[in-house]
């Protein structure tokens, strides 16, 4: 388990859910005192570079070489082992089919000084399995990135139960997961060499807003994943009437 003070938990305190928790550690999940009658977007990120937050683009893998992307902390592949362990290897491959460098070189723009790693479960051809997508997201989790970009999903419904589980893990370890809804009407979990395109879809909305948390994340670090949804929601135009 990661250690609970990294956020500001106190020390040698579990990281229980609110549900689990005894009525005299109310104040353990309280909402900060400080925050503003109005939360607005310059509170919330007005400034922030990014710096400090580490991202993880959970992907095909990412060039470092392109000029959008920059210096990585990491890049490892992982592969299963032959006793079903998550392998993570260095990668000295890079991004083998463009995706995961797109979504690299968003968050770049949008967040400058935020650390970015790489870490590949997609083959050259956009595919990878449910087992290694499962894996990578673990070691992910485990490495305590702040925000993990999953531009990517699995219609297997069997993977369905453990994303739950990671999910869990990951919201009680504070990493905040950004995952791409489908770009197809499918039910779907969980839910390019130095040259630049103009694209859309959900894959690139989803770095997007990966940017927005890492820029929120840099300005208030105390914010728990629940806390950052909560501001997300209030300065957003279409739901919180944000400025």
């Amino acid at each position: 388990m990661q250690d609970v003070t990294k956020h500001g938990w106190d020390a040698g305190q579990p990281a229980l859910p609110a549900w689990s928790l005894p009525k005299d550690a109310v104040g353990r999940i309280a909402l900060p005192d400080d925050w503003p009658e109005r939360v607005t977007r310059e509170w919330a990120l007005g400034g922030s570079t990014g710096a400090g937050v580490r991202v993880c683009i959970l992907d095909s893998g990412v060039d470092a070489s392109h000029p959008l992307v920059g210096e990585l902390e990491s890049a490892v592949v992982i592969s299963i082992g032959e006793g079903d362990e998550i392998v993570a290897e260095e990668d000295g491959e890079g991004d083998v089919s463009g995706h995961g460098t797109a979504c690299a070189g968003i968050v770049r723009r949008l967040a400058p000084q935020c650390s970015i790693s790489s870490v590949r479960v997609l083959g050259s051809t956009f595919t990878g399995s449910g087992t290694v997508l499962l894996g990578g997201l673990r070691y992910a989790i485990e490495q305590g990135f702040d925000v993990i970009n999953m531009s990517l999903s699995t219609t297997k419904k069997p993977f369905a139960s453990v994303l739950h589980e990671l999910a869990d893990s990951a919201y009680f370890r504070r990493t905040v997961l950004v995952a791409s809804a489908h770009n197809m009407p499918v039910e779907s979990y969980p839910w390019r060499g130095g040259r630049t395109l103009t694209v859309s879809g959900n894959s690139f909305a989803t770095p997007h807003l990966s940017s927005i948390c890492t820029l929120i994340l840099a300005k208030h670090r105390e914010l728990t994943p629940f806390q950052l949804k909560s501001v997300l929601y209030l300065t957003a135009t279409n739901v919180g009437g944000g400025t």
